[in-house]
């Protein structure tokens, strides 16, 4: 079992999971279909199937479009709310896609209707994968749009932090941010303090940072720490699902990074082409 790391939009990524001995493709959240065409043309795969995380256009914009290019493409999710879907699923129905093998795993906040995927291949020496979407990221959790914090509790504890502490694959490169709230939640923490040294540097080279793992998760993730002491202390609650809840809240209001200027623009600017649109009329 193969997975592309596909970054797409603004801070996006969808995957392509290869079946490497049939050279069968599942697409997960495919966002933008021009993209995920180059990738399975550059890999020679045939596209089977796409799972769905959840319905935001920025997940499944894409899946009308490649129902058309696929006649007889299958399209999995949860919430009815997605294009082109044609199977939907329920926690913790089991699918099979050649040798890979995929257990759907119901987790409702972020949206009403949110599934991740647990993806594996019997008898392979290879890692199980977990595509959490926006629901587990690294170093954080989404945001809860359509929830509870009691959700999104059960959502962490019980439906993907008892998986095997393997990889996961997240929905959107948000880790520099998010762990700059984690060392503002755990300012003694060191593993935090490793990590984001490690994520700016990806970031500055522009590579991604997932996957991660769940074992790493746990150390240095506030959402999955909300019985440590220290996460604790600084939401000044004791009830796990009452920490959980401060700290979205104070997550969602967490300074912004500043954005950077679109080097394109700005090239723009210094070659003069935006003046005569700024001529005063």
């Amino acid at each position: 079992m193969k997975v592309k790391v596909i970054s797409v939009l603004e801070d996006n990524y969808m995957y392509l999971v290869i079946e490497e001995s049939t050279r069968d493709a599942v697409a997960v959240d495919a966002a933008v279909p021009k993209r995920l065409l180059e990738i399975i043309r550059k890999e020679d795969v045939v596209l089977r199937a796409i799972l769905t995380t959840h319905h935001h256009w920025d997940h499944a914009r894409g899946n009308e479009e490649l129902a058309q290019l696929f006649p007889g493409l299958r399209v999995f999710g949860a919430d009815e709310r997605i294009g082109a879907l044609t199977h939907k699923v329920t926690h913790g129905q089991e699918l099979s896609f050649g040798a890979i093998r995929v257990r759907c795993l119901f987790t409702p906040c972020h949206t009403s209707g949110h599934m991740c995927y647990f993806m594996w291949e019997d008898d392979s020496p290879d890692a199980p994968a977990l595509f959490s979407g926006d629901t587990l990221f690294v170093g954080g959790c989404g945001q809860f749009f359509e929830g509870t914090a009691e959700q999104m509790h059960t959502n962490l504890t019980q439906i993907l932090g008892t998986l095997p502490e393997d990889t996961i694959f997240c929905g959107h490169e948000c880790t520099v941010r998010n762990l700059k709230f984690a060392l503002k939640v755990e300012p003694e923490n060191e593993m935090v303090k490793e990590k984001l040294a490690w994520a700016r540097q990806r970031d500055d080279e522009d590579l991604p940072t997932v996957p991660s793992t769940l074992h790493e998760e746990f150390l240095y993730n506030p959402f999955l720490r909300v019985t440590e002491e220290p996460v604790q202390r600084f939401t000044g609650r004791t009830d796990p699902v009452e920490v959980l809840r401060t700290l979205r809240s104070e997550r969602d209001n967490f300074k912004k990074p500043k954005e950077r200027p679109n080097p394109q623009a700005m090239l723009a600017f210094d070659w003069g082409l935006f003046g005569p649109f700024l001529e005063k009329k």
